[in-house]
């Protein structure tokens, strides 16, 4: 069973919970990652998922857990799922029945918003995040970021948006109303495949020092989505975003950088600033505004 529109590559969980919400059926997690130290137990159960079985490890290891395995899914057959096949039975039907909305949402998908930020940058980007609305187009996000920290960061903004926010990972189809925040230690692009703009993660040498790099990111939004990018930088210690910001600018799109008032360090706009790659200089209050009615003109 599937419905009438397009999804992006999805982890397991995203997929548990796009299943629960449209197509529930009893479901049995086993993974690696369900060893009851993990997050991802608890997410799966708070999903839907009616068990979850550790795997003890190894490709092949399925069947040290066998009769574990047996016993969860039959008692996973008996559980009661009607109550919920009836409200997802009405979830189904707002998509279909809205095709106009989601024209509407397929359209904008020619748009795109690009974001990067640095120090002072968490708080920033929660406050313009809780400022999108589920009308949005896709958006890229860089924030310079350990390794491993960027995973909890987009758990923490996809909790208080009312947006998408999610991990980036290479090959996802970017999709309306969603954020997706580029992983430490590793460079975020974008690639256009006619309407559809997927994403690249990958490796390779710092830029400004930095990995991921604003500057990578909006080089690939300018040279990919051109006219129809929305660039965004935020504040943050050095120069990084501030040629890539130009980019864009110069292939049409539109560009904002945060003000010096609600900087916290006003390096990255500053540099911005100084080439004139922006077209608008803003408080951070006022930004999300500005990106909505630049990505609707």
């Amino acid at each position: 069973l599937t419905l009438d529109i397009e999804m992006p590559r999805m982890d397991g969980l995203t997929f548990l919970k796009y299943l629960m919400k449209y197509f529930p059926i009893p479901v049995v997690v086993v993974s690696s990652l369900t060893d009851g130290k993990n997050a991802a137990s608890l997410d799966a159960l708070e999903l839907g998922a009616v068990d979850i079985v550790p795997k003890p490890g190894g490709a092949y290891s399925v069947a040290d857990i066998l009769e574990t395995l047996k016993e969860k899914i039959l008692i996973a057959a008996s559980v009661d799922f009607s109550k919920i096949k009836v409200q997802a039975q009405k979830n189904r039907e707002i998509v279909l029945k809205a095709p106009k909305r989601l024209l509407s949402q397929i359209a904008t998908t020619n748009k795109l918003i690009a974001v990067g930020a640095s120090t002072g940058g968490t708080i920033a980007l929660e406050s313009l995040f809780k400022g999108f609305t589920p009308d949005f187009p896709p958006t890229v996000c860089v924030i310079h970021m350990p390794e491993r920290f960027t995973t909890t960061f987009a758990q923490r903004l996809d909790s208080i948006s009312r947006v998408n926010v999610v991990e980036a990972a290479d090959g996802m189809m970017l999709v309306p109303a969603t954020v997706y925040l580029a992983p430490g230690n590793f460079h975020l692009m974008v690639r256009a495949r006619g309407k559809d703009f997927f994403l690249r993660v990958v490796s390779g040498p710092k830029v400004h020092h930095q990995r991921p790099a604003v500057d990578v990111l909006f080089q690939s939004v300018a040279a990919e989505a051109g006219r129809n990018a929305v660039g965004v930088l935020l504040t943050g210690m050095g120069r990084d975003g501030a040629e890539g910001l130009l980019k864009i600018k110069t292939a049409g799109g539109t560009t904002i950088a945060q003000d010096e008032a609600s900087c916290i360090v006003f390096g990255m706009p500053k540099e911005a600033i100084a080439l004139g790659a922006a077209d608008k200089i803003l408080p951070l209050e006022q930004i999300a505004e500005a990106v909505h009615q630049a990505v609707k003109n």
